[in-house]
């Protein structure tokens, strides 16, 4: 008990490090599930543009591959968990059915709404990407670039048809330009103010300023591009674009002055200008997100995938880690319940506060074991107490040499002693449970005639059939209980086989009958025979009337009295049947000659042998063997001339050692043997002939008995002429190996095989 109150304590110590375990197991998981959510909500918060960081190409890649990494490794984690709910799976691990099940669940709780979910979003951004880049939205952009482009281009031609106009007058004022200087600038002013020009110079090739108009602007006038002076060589007005200052300029080559160039100024609506460089702007941009559609669709879609990937994922790592928490006390419950059905009660499940009721059915389980081992020592106790007593009377009852059968009131057999399995040739396996009537219906009719008679004990003789011999015995039906209710008493089935009992009172019957016959008989047979030959021999001569009718009567008195000293002399050699004189023979010998006497006197019928090349050694008296096998073999021979057939009589006599004994089959295709009462033919004066004594088979057993042997009576095997007629077995035992070699040698060299051996 010390040992086994011991395993409690080490396998919940083996059950908390194997939690333990799990716990180590899950850490990785939850900081990696709970990371990847956190990466998800940072790249989503990014992507709409909630933070500082431009969700541009390299951003957007870097977050792929972080979630991507996230994904992987949370993969790797689940695949872990498949491949150990897998493996429980495999080795039958109790609750593992119920482990995948709930986990196939929880997956696809957290899977499909998550696949909808991206499979949505997916449809709308595209949807929307091809709104977004669809031809009225390209329209707009484009009529919004060409109408700050028109208006910049029209205040520019204006600009330089003023500046044409302008160099005109200029060029007419050459005298001035050559005599005045300051005439000619004051000129010059008038032009550029009277034109409304913020600024406008004479400049030379170099871009150098020859001289200013002095108009009052607010800002300095830059100095000419160098291309744009150079542009104008030959003649031509040039226009200067605005690039970030809404200011417009024009160079045109004056033709009367010599190297001068005009160069004039003029401002421009600064919002125009403003709204000219956004659109500008966005324009490029525009097209340039245009040119990278498919790029940027791919990005998103990745990205949505990963951040979908590591939901999904997560989500089910979840579930895993749920269906564990849930599965873990219903596994430890039923390993538990299993080893209790192998009758291991020194288990126990642990119990954990935070599993809630499974805790509370894991404990009031626990408390059940301790019930049952208690109450398991009690039922050993009592089976202990109980078989002592069982084997206490099966050790009376196998010593026993009555047949004792155990039956219920129900008729069933209960118990069944080693004596009755012996005399009653039944298996006490086969027997148990099965209903007295049915395995041994004359028994069990006796068993129902005295349950019925309500008497405490019942006894009866029956006859019946059992190891291929009929036997007689002496049933005693015993109520166990009497004093109980009939549907609750029991009853004992004693057996005696009084066989051998009821023959020997026959034959000590039938002996002293013997001599009283052989005494009162014998003695005047002589008298009446002599004195009826006399009679024949003296007035044989003298009487001549009815000579026939007498020699027929002094014949008759004569065989009569013949017949009687036969009968007789039967009667005696049965009364005192010699004491055999044992010696080591070969059965061969005198089967050989028995057979060898009755073919000689029968030649009608066909004799066939089988004895076999070994030697049929044992103990016997050679004389009573001899008469034994003579008797036999008379018998198929008188069984033969009897029957009522066609075809020749015919006689086989087989001999061979089997299993330490000598059979030999006498067999003939004769008239056969009678099924009711067969064996009574082996008591003495019982026969089926006319003129027979009944007293053959009877010395023929007594002789096979005596030497430790038994005479079986059957019908003709199927082999043998259509198992017709009869055949009789002996079943003697052979002689030990030492003593079957204690043969004089000249017995040996004279020893000879007959016909058909």
């Amino acid at each position: 008990m010390a040992l086994n109150s011991a395993a409690i304590p080490v396998q919940s110590f083996e059950a908390a490090a194997t939690i333990e375990g799990r716990r180590l197991l899950a850490l990785p998981g939850v900081v990696a599930v709970v990371t990847a959510l956190l990466t998800a909500a940072v790249s989503f918060a990014i992507l709409v543009g909630v933070t500082p960081i431009t969700p541009d190409e390299t951003t957007t890649l870097v977050l792929i591959a972080i979630n991507a990494a996230f994904a992987l490794a949370l993969a790797g984690l689940i695949a872990r968990e498949v491949h150990r709910i897998a493996a429980a799976r495999r080795r039958g691990k109790a609750a593992s059915r119920l482990h995948v099940r709930i986990v196939a669940m929880f997956s696809l709780v957290a899977v499909l709404p998550a696949i909808l979910v991206a499979v949505i979003a997916s449809i709308t951004l595209d949807i929307g990407l091809d709104r977004w880049f669809e031809i009225r939205t390209k329209t707009i952009v484009n009529s919004s670039l060409s109408i700050a482009e028109a208006y910049v281009m029209e205040n520019a031609r204006n600009l330089q048809g003023t500046t044409l106009s302008m160099a005109n007058d200029l060029d007419n004022a050459r005298t001035v330009y050559s005599l005045d200087r300051t005439g000619f600038r004051d000129f010059m002013h008038q032009q550029a103010v009277g034109r409304a020009l913020a600024h406008a110079a004479l400049v030379r090739s170099d871009g150098s300023f020859i001289m200013n108009a002095g108009t009052r602007s607010d800002f300095a006038m830059p100095e000419p591009p160098p291309h744009a002076v150079a542009a104008a060589a030959d003649g031509k007005p040039v226009l200067i674009e605005p690039r970030t200052r809404n200011i417009v300029g024009a160079i045109v080559k004056l033709s009367q002055i010599p190297d001068a160039y005009l160069y004039t100024i003029r401002l421009v609506d600064p919002e125009v200008i403003r709204a000219r460089q956004i659109v500008t702007a966005n324009t490029s941009e525009y097209r340039g997100l245009e040119a990278n559609r498919r790029t940027t669709q791919l990005a998103f879609a990745l990205l949505y995938l990963g951040l979908t990937l590591v939901i999904v994922l997560a989500a089910i790592w979840t579930g895993i880690a749920v269906a564990d928490r849930l599965v873990r006390p219903i596994r430890q419950l039923i390993g538990a319940a299993d080893e209790v059905a192998t009758g291991n009660l020194d288990v126990s499940v642990p119990v954990r506060p935070s599993d809630g009721d499974v805790a509370s059915l894991g404990d009031t389980f626990n408390k059940m074991l301790l019930q049952l081992k208690s109450q398991r020592n009690e039922i050993l106790t009592a089976k202990d107490l109980v078989d002592e007593r069982r084997r206490f009377s099966e050790a009376v009852l196998a010593g026993v040499t009555a047949g004792v059968i155990g039956v219920d009131p129900y008729g069933m057999v209960t118990i069944v002693n080693r004596s009755a399995e012996t005399m009653l040739a039944i298996s006490s396996d086969a027997s148990l449970r099965k209903s007295l009537l049915e395995i041994l219906p004359p028994v069990g009719r006796v068993f129902e005639i005295g349950r019925k008679s309500g008497r405490p004990v019942y006894r009866e003789q029956v006859t019946f059939y059992r190891a291929g011999a009929e036997r007689t015995f002496n049933v005693q039906v015993t109520v166990e209980g009497s004093d109980r209710a009939s549907y609750e008493q029991s009853y004992v089935v004693t057996i005696d086989d009084i066989t051998d009992l009821v023959q020997a009172q026959r034959y000590s019957a039938w002996a002293d009958v013997a001599r009283r016959i052989a005494h009162e008989i014998k003695n005047p047979l002589t008298p009446i025979q002599l004195s009826a030959e006399r009679i024949r021999r003296r007035y044989g001569k003298v009487i001549t009337e009815d000579r026939e009718v007498f020699d027929q009567c002094t014949d008759t008195i004569i065989r009569q009295v013949e017949d009687i000293g036969r009968m007789v002399d039967e009667f005696s050699a049965f009364a005192r049947m010699p004491k055999p004189e044992m010696k080591v023979i070969d059965l061969r010998e005198p089967l050989r000659e028995a057979s060898f006497l009755i073919e000689v006197s029968r030649t009608d019928i066909a004799f066939e042998r089988a004895y076999g090349s070994e030697p049929l050694k044992g103990r016997f008296d050679s004389r009573l063997m001899a008469q034994a096998f003579g008797n036999l073999i008379k018998n198929a021979a008188e069984a033969i001339e009897a029957a009522e057939k066609e075809d020749a009589g015919v006689i086989r006599i087989t001999a061979a050692i089997e299993d330490g004994t000598i059979r030999i089959d006498i067999m003939d295709n004769g008239k056969g043997l009678p099924r009711e009462n067969r064996q009574r033919l082996l008591e003495p004066y019982m026969t089926t002939r006319e003129k027979g004594t009944g007293l053959g088979l009877a010395i023929v057993k007594k002789i096979v008995e005596d030497h430790g042997g038994r005479l079986e009576l059957n019908d003709a095997p199927a082999d043998f002429h259509g198992g017709r007629g009869a055949m009789v077995s002996m079943i003697l035992p052979a002689a030990p190996a030492a003593q079957a070699t204690d043969r004089p040698e000249a017995a040996r060299r004279t020893e000879k095989v007959s016909d058909g051996v």
